[in-house]
């Protein structure tokens, strides 16, 4: 069977606590690898360069897409984000599974280029709540949270593209859920092909 690691997309609306959640699988479970992406918005307080976010400007960003040095890269609410290559593949190749929390876009371009990424849509548990928490963080001002729930509305149009959703009431049973689906999918035929491969040549050289 393959030993080497899954990418897992892990997307939802802003809010559904997604990043909490990440914090918590890699916490819990040791062969997770939490991918830090490149972004061109502004820190928030208490975030740090190199641990939340490489945070950088656009002249920057767009170069490091020019040299292909992204996996993924996209654009929400006016700012942009990215995955560097070189440590998902350096995490891959040492069995590690590497979570991104990217949004659809994103998580769309990983698939088409790595077809055997496994993508996950964290929902809240209703619509009223996604709002509640929003304005809970404090850290929006009523237009940017309207801006908010209009990007939300636009990726609900995408959700069934994903591979399975988990609704995030809690935070430990929401990191449990996801981690029980990606470990299920090391058992997809797609992360398997060249142990299939080789069975069946075998087989026919009988």
């Amino acid at each position: 069977m393959n030993s080497n690691g899954i990418i897992a997309v892990v997307s939802g609306f802003a809010g559904t606590g997604k990043g909490t959640v990440m914090k918590k699988l890699v916490e819990e479970y040791d062969h997770y690898a939490l991918s830090i992406s490149m972004t061109t918005r502004t820190p928030r307080p208490g975030e740090v360069d190199g641990r939340e976010y490489f945070f950088t400007d656009e002249e920057s960003f767009t170069k490091a897409v020019k040299e292909d040095k992204l996996i993924e890269h996209a654009c929400y609410c006016g700012k942009y984000y990215g995955t560097p290559r070189e440590y998902v593949d350096k995490q891959l190749q040492n069995g590690k599974d590497v979570l991104l929390e990217i949004d659809i876009q994103g998580a769309l371009q990983i698939k088409q280029r790595f077809p055997d990424s496994y993508l996950i849509f964290i929902m809240p548990p209703s619509s009223e709540e996604l709002v509640r928490r929003l304005k809970g963080r404090g850290t929006e001002t009523d237009e940017q949270i309207k801006n908010r729930l209009k990007r939300a509305g636009e990726e609900s149009e995408g959700i069934e593209k994903y591979d399975a959703i988990v609704v995030n009431e809690d935070i430990a049973e929401c990191a449990s859920d996801i981690n029980r689906l990606i470990e299920a999918s090391r058992f997809r035929p797609s992360h398997n092909e060249d142990f299939i491969r080789s069975v069946r040549e075998g087989i026919r050289s009988l």
